[in-house]
Parts: structure tokens; C-alpha cells; sequence
């Protein structure tokens, strides 16, 4: 038996009800932020990642799924392919490409895949689901406006609570211009070089190619080393100290709560300023379900115009994960209004007329067979979860009227075909 690759899954119903459910409410919020979707392609060329998130980051030099292109054509020969590890990089690229500065201030968003070669853990797959928004544009726009940041996080806090996802945690940080992050990256380098041979295998490797990824360490053991490096807020200049606190006003006045982690980061490359995470507790030791920051200087590191922007990404495997105690998909499944029983020959096919009636007034219909004995009908609805039973026999056909039970009361009644719809709908 062949079984789904490792670090992939199925998803099967009634979970995808749930997810179905998860990206009808973003899609909504979203809408009334005036967010608008795109879709970027699902491989990308590898040198937008390599250039984009950054060389020495792990998902560019450990976890990403690259090829060479041995199309037909000569042109595409030897081109670097990568599945996409992240949506960001892809978004930008599309801004850059189609000129999206023309429309001055940019609210984008976009839902699908990612694939990122890293171990299979709970909530972290190979194959894994992200939701994805950004905000981009020219200065001019207002994109470098702190009242961006607090939007977008305002967004978040509303659409978590649209969920029902209770608990949550923001917290918040500013990493600095890209010249402070160069300083800090410095500081933070002399500061390990005494002690890096105490820490876990992948921070002994970070701190020589990335030192500030070391602060996003979870190995317990490492954390006492941690607290004792230097920290971003030591070397922030005025206009990154004002902006973060413009952010934290905007958020305070619109009833936000925060807390400030000054040991938060953002591992890619492109990040500046501000920085966060929103954790729940139901995730265990990995508890962001997202996070994000500003990236003020990716669309010039893509060879595109200045232009300042701020996003965020959504795991959505582990969104669902902090939703299924309090929602479980059983109760966002939308269960049949009906199941038709056809009883005797040919009898399907007046079964089949009545459903497609039925299905052109908004309807839910199951749809039995004719070869089905009555029990194994009332069985099958039941099984389904339908609200009411129709019976479709010869003598209902000739009637024009059917027999239709409720089954979670018993209770049956004859009813005009005209006065069917109106019937299963109350």
C-alpha cells in the first residue's frame, strides 16, 4: 500500500469543514479591512528566496525544496526552481513585476501551500497551509506609517476573536532599522564567541552566519546564555524608538493588549522594526501561531522601487489546532437539509428531479437509490446527519405531494411539492 509522503497529510472531512470555516471568517474580516486577494505562483526561481529571505537564514540553507529545470526548452535549462518556503518574498516580486505602486497603498493577502523541508513535529508539516497578508507600497501611500502596523495587528486581534480563539498573546517588539540590526548583529556575534561552544548544535552554526536567529532558541539549556546577550533596545535610534511607541499608543487607544518582548526577532532577513507573535497556550513548547514585522528594505533587495510594507503569516495547520477543542468540525459541517428516498423502479429519476429543485433553492440534499430497502434509507439519513427524510414512491409522484419526516422528532407529513422548499428551510 502506498501511503502520503512524510512530513504530508490528508485532510479529510469533517476536519476540512473546520479549515473551510477558518478561511470563510479570514476572507470576511479581511474583506472589512479591504484586503484583497492574490495568487502567486507555487515554485518560484530560487535566487528570489536566496535574495529575499536571505542566505544563512534555515529555511534557505537547510529546509528548502530546490530543483534544476530540465525543461525542453534550451532558455529553461539549468534555471534553479524552488517550491515556495514562505508567500512574502512571491508578493513582493509580484509588486515589483506589475508595477502595484501605481495603485499606491497595496492590502494584500493570499491563502495556499508552503513546503519547507524541516522535521515532522505536531502542527509542522513538509507540506503545510498559510495564511498570508501584507500591506506595500510607496511612502507616499502612508506605508511607512506606524498607523499600518497597528492596523494589521488590530486586524489580527479581531479575527482571532471572530474565531473564538481565546487567550491569545501579542507579543511585541521593534528590531531596528537595518543599520541597528548590522550593530546588533555585531554585538550579538562578539557576545557568543566566548560561549557558543555551550550551546545546542544549530545556535553554535547561527552564531557565526546569523547570530540574531540564536535568539529564537527553544532549547531550555540554552536559555540562561540567552538572557545575559546583549538586546535590540539598547541600539535603536530615536525615529525606531518613536515609531514603536506610536504603535503601542494606536494599539492601547483600540483596546489591544500587548507585551513587550524585547527578545523577540524575526529570523528572515527583511525584517525591521516591528516585530511580533501572537501564542496560545494549546500549542505546547511551539506556540506562535503567527507572527510577523515590517520589511522595509525587501523590495530595493529585489531590485524593485523603495517601498515599505508590514505582513504576517498564518500557520493554518495550527490555527485549526488552537480552534478544535472550542469549535470542534462536527459543528461548522453543513449537514443535509433533506435526504430523498426513492422507493421502487424508476423512481430515481423522479428523485432526482425533486433534489435538483430542491438544490436551486440553496438546499442541502443527499440522495439515496432506489435499490435501498426503507430502513437502510431512514439508516443512510440518519448517518448523514439530515434534518428530514423524503420519501419519493409512486403514489407520492402521482399525488404530487410527498411524505416527509423530521428525525430528530418523529414527526411526518404530507407536502405539496410547491411547499417543499419552504418546508425543509424552516
Amino acid at each position: 500500500m502506498i501511503k502520503a509522503v512524510r512530513g504530508t497529510r490528508d485532510l479529510l472531512p469533517p476536519d476540512t469543514a473546520l479549515w473551510n470555516h477558518v478561511e470563510s471568517v479570514v476572507r470576511e474580516v479581511f474583506r472589512a479591512y479591504n484586503f484583497h486577494e492574490i495568487r502567486t505562483p507555487i515554485f518560484e526561481s530560487t535566487e528570489l528566496f536566496a535574495r529575499g529571505v536571505g542566505e544563512e537564514t534555515d529555511i534557505v540553507s537547510k529546509e528548502m525544496f530546490t530543483w534544476e529545470d530540465r525543461g525542453r526548452a534550451e532558455s529553461d535549462r539549468g534555471q534553479s526552481l524552488t517550491l515556495r518556503p514562505e508567500a512574502t518574498a512571491g508578493i513582493v516580486r509580484a509588486y515589483i513585476e506589475h508595477k502595484l505602486w501605481d495603485r499606491g497603498l497595496n492590502k494584500l493577502y493570499c491563502i495556499g501551500p508552503m513546503f519547507r523541508r524541516e522535521r515532522p513535529q505536531k502542527g509542522r508539516y513538509r507540506q503545510f497551509y498559510q495564511i498570508d497578508a501584507e500591506v506595500i507600497g510607496p511612502a507616499s501611500s502612508g506605508s511607512d506609517s506606524p498607523a499600518r502596523d497597528a492596523e494589521v495587528l488590530e486586524m489580527i486581534a479581531t479575527l482571532l476573536d471572530r474565531l473564538g480563539i481565546k487567550n491569545w498573546t501579542l507579543e511585541l517588539n521593534s528590531v531596528g532599522s537595518s543599520a541597528e540590526r548590522v550593530k546588533f548583529n555585531e554585538a550579538l556575534r562578539v557576545a557568543l564567541e566566548p560561549v557558543k561552544d555551550k550551546l545546542c548544535g544549530d545556535c553554535q552554526r547561527r552564531a557565526v552566519t546569523n547570530p540574531l536567529r540564536v535568539l529564537d532558541c527553544k532549547v531550555p539549556e540554552d536559555q540562561p546564555i540567552i538572557d545575559k546577550l546583549p538586546r535590540i533596545s539598547q541600539f535603536l535610534d530615536e525615529e525606531s524608538k518613536k515609531h514603536i511607541a506610536a504603535v503601542q499608543e494606536i494599539l492601547k487607544a483600540v483596546g489591544v493588549d500587548f507585551q513587550i518582548n524585547d527578545r523577540l526577532v524575526r529570523g528572515l532577513d527583511y525584517y525591521t522594526r516591528t516585530a511580533f507573535e501572537f501564542t496560545h497556550g494549546a500549542l505546547g513548547a511551539q506556540n506562535a501561531i503567527l507572527g510577523g514585522g515590517r520589511y522595509d528594505g525587501l523590495s530595493e533587495a529585489l531590485g524593485g522601487p523603495a517601498a515599505p510594507g508590514i505582513g504576517f503569516a498564518i500557520g493554518e495547520d495550527r490555527l485549526v489546532m488552537s480552534l478544535q477543542e472550542s469549535t470542534p468540525a462536527e459543528s461548522v459541517q453543513k449537514k443535509p437539509n433533506v435526504y430523498i428516498a426513492p422507493l421502487g423502479g424508476g423512481m430515481n429519476v423522479e428523485a432526482a428531479r425533486l433534489a435538483r429543485e430542491l438544490r436551486r433553492g440553496n438546499a442541502v440534499v443527499d440522495l439515496g437509490d432506489e435499490t435501498f430497502r426503507l430502513k437502510k434509507s431512514f439508516e443512510a439519513a440518519a448517518k448523514a446527519g439530515a434534518k428530514y427524510i423524503l420519501i419519493v414512491g409512486e403514489n407520492e409522484v402521482k399525488a404530487d405531494a410527498f411524505a416527509l419526516k423530521n428525525l430528530a422528532t418523529g414527526e411526518q407529513v404530507s407536502v405539496p411539492r410547491a411547499e417543499l422548499a419552504r418546508k425543509i428551510r424552516d
